[in-house]
């Protein structure tokens, strides 16, 4: 329903219940849940700012999340629609660890690692990563048909891996094609498909 939120930044809130951002746009104050990654790397109160959403409407009420970048919210999402991860342990999850590495996590298959996280055992590691490869793997067709220049030198399977990630977060294939085809200059020939997503990302968000 809201992609993004501009306005101004009144202020936050840091309890139990975790971040709260306030975004003051057209007159009305719009309260978000924010990681504590972005609650610390806010501008300064009074400064426009600009951030990612997702509605969450329960039985009981409805509630607001913002994320400072597109692909944090974007991972959010494809996190909570794995049967027993709710918002609350996808914040977590997405403060623990950047997204070029869970998703490598997922595509190696390290559940292990994905307990590090406050609240996740390894049941529900190993849940996050069968389901979260699944919807990886559905895109994997599309990512196939993504023209990336046929000079580059970096293993095809790699490039597919992150080709089919950045598909899963929306992001568009001639999109991707650019942000790889740039990434790639900045990277090795073995470069991991971790590197190639993180790479591509740093170049989408700018």
């Amino acid at each position: 329903m809201y992609d993004y939120i501009i306005g101004k930044f009144s202020y936050k809130q840091n309890s139990q219940s975790g971040c709260f951002v306030t975004v003051e746009a057209f007159g009305v104050g719009y309260c978000c849940s924010v990681m504590d990654r972005d609650f610390t790397a806010l501008p300064e109160v009074g400064s426009e700012i600009k951030l990612f959403t997702v509605l969450i409407h329960r039985e009981d009420k409805m509630s607001l999340c913002g994320f400072l970048k597109r692909e944090d919210r974007d991972i959010f999402n494809i996190l909570t629609s794995v049967s027993g991860v709710g918002s609350k342990m996808a914040l977590t999850l997405l403060d623990e660890f950047e997204v070029s590495d869970l998703v490598g996590f997922v595509l190696d298959g390290d559940y292990k690692e994905l307990t590090r996280a406050k609240g996740v055992g390894p049941k529900l590691a190993q849940k996050i990563i069968l389901e979260l490869k699944d919807k990886f793997s559905a895109y994997e067709g599309s990512a196939s048909s993504v023209n990336i220049s046929s000079c580059v030198k970096i293993d095809s399977q790699n490039l597919q891996d992150a080709q089919m990630v950045l598909l899963s977060l929306g992001y568009e294939k001639n999109e991707i094609s650019d942000a790889i085809s740039k990434a790639v200059l900045k990277l090795s020939d073995n470069s991991s498909a971790e590197e190639i997503l993180k790479t591509s990302l740093m170049v989408l968000s700018k």
